[in-house]
């Protein structure tokens, strides 16, 4: 560590080094520490008219918290992202590894640049304008439905918006990413001679899989699922365009409060999901007996 430090000094001085750590406790502070502290705040104190905010009713109360637990639509509605969320983490899962898998230890040379490339270049178009194209291919009148009916596998159109469906399938294809690099990242580490060993020796794929592969890329799967989960709890982009009224999500509740002025309520839900996506991570560090150093890596 005192090597470390005197290295750092010596590259970028001591002005420099004090540049550095005041650019990034400012923005730690100003940009992450007060902002939730603030929500905060405000999730602990009622809803009240601006000329009664500071006075006698203006106490720290629980009031918000509680409306979760008696406001049936609101807890069904959270249970139901939760699950919702955790589906999409799981089809996530088993859509990427495969793919990093072949990225890692099969494809090589142009083989793997058109790949990496082709699941990158999408990227380059914003997310919003993504789940647009997914609306339009998943829409009543839209291509997919077109295209069935062309060929007539179906009389009328398909309804691809009801429920969670339309849902699911946009977020799994806007946090592919997001799954697919922690895990190539973690399985590109593997030696290919345990792979061959095992091969040689008579162990079939999925035990292979099971047996090296898997444990070996465990940091990596727990870095994907943590990522993917919170991505589609939060996501409020994905709901609005491809949900229908049945397929209504947490944090459209939360905007909803936002957007009503009720600052207080939205600020107290923000809070649950976030302790809820907190409680997922030790989850799955706990699963895959992973510790936060071997996630960093």
């Amino acid at each position: 560590m005192r090597k470390l430090r005197q290295d750092a000094i010596r590259q970028f001085g001591t002005f420099g080094i004090l540049l550095i750590l005041g650019t990034v406790g400012f923005w730690v502070i100003c940009m992450i520490l007060l902002p939730q502290l603030i929500m905060i705040d405000y999730s602990f104190r009622p809803f009240l008219p601006l000329r009664e905010i500071g006075g006698p009713e203006d106490n720290y109360t629980l009031k918000n918290y509680m409306v979760l637990f008696t406001n049936e639509f609101h807890r069904i509605i959270f249970i139901k992202t939760i699950w919702a969320s955790v589906i999409v983490t799981v089809t996530a899962l088993f859509v990427c590894y495969p793919i990093s898998f072949y990225l890692a230890k099969v494809a090589k040379g142009a083989r793997f640049s058109l790949i990496l490339v082709g699941l990158i270049i999408p990227y380059w178009i914003n997310e919003l304008l993504r789940i647009f194209a997914w609306q339009l291919i998943l829409s009543d009148a839209g291509v997919l439905n077109q295209f069935l009916l062309t060929i007539n596998i179906i009389a009328d159109p398909i309804n691809f918006r009801a429920g969670n469906g339309a849902v699911i399938m946009g977020m799994v294809y806007a946090y592919i990413l997001f799954m697919v690099f922690p895990l190539y990242n973690a399985m590109e580490s593997l030696d290919r001679n345990q792979i061959d060993a095992a091969h040689d020796l008579g162990a079939s794929w999925p035990r292979i899989h099971w047996h090296i592969v898997i444990p070996h890329a465990k940091p990596g799967i727990a870095v994907g699922c943590i990522m993917t989960f919170m991505l589609a709890a939060g996501s409020i982009a994905a709901p609005q365009l491809l949900g229908s009224p049945s397929s209504f999500w947490f944090t459209q509740i939360i905007y909803t409060n936002f957007e009503t002025a009720n600052w207080n309520q939205g600020a107290a839900y923000s809070m649950v999901l976030a302790g809820l996506c907190l409680i997922f991570i030790f989850s799955m560090m706990k699963i895959f007996k992973v510790n936060l150093r071997a996630i960093a890596k």
